[in-house]
């Protein structure tokens, strides 16, 4: 993990905590939405990619921690009830999955470095 990316993390937390305020005392987020669960969906989501970049399993999690956030945007807001919420994000999942198995994306380093260790021998003998 290259270190300039990891530092990256915090502030950029910060920074999506901050316009999550911002815009609800500006009255521009409606007042019954919850602004720190979502900018903390949105955070999860944009993590993945700001530590270690792209690969096959940030390209399912960053997305689908990004739908979570805008559907509890609409979820909170009445235009989007749970029970439609959820298969709409188990759906997204699916699709993201599908999607990662593209040779367009390489696996994560840290799948790489532990298989590249060798098989796991039981110290019991």
């Amino acid at each position: 993990m290259n270190a300039g990316k990891s530092t990256l993390a915090v502030p950029l937390l910060m920074i999506l905590v901050g316009i999550g305020w911002l815009l609800s005392t500006l009255n521009i987020f409606p007042p019954e939405i919850n602004w720190i669960w979502t900018a903390g969906l949105a955070a999860a989501g944009i993590m993945p990619f700001a530590v270690s970049g792209v690969d096959k399993v940030n390209v399912v999690i960053g997305p689908w921690f990004l739908s979570a956030s805008i559907l509890s945007v609409l979820r909170q807001s009445g235009k989007l009830t749970f029970d439609v919420g959820v298969p709409i994000l188990v759906i997204i999942g699916g699709l993201l999955m599908v999607v990662a198995r593209s040779p367009a994306f390489p696996s994560p380093k840290w799948i790489i470095d532990d298989v590249s260790q060798g098989p796991r021998t039981s110290k019991e003998e």
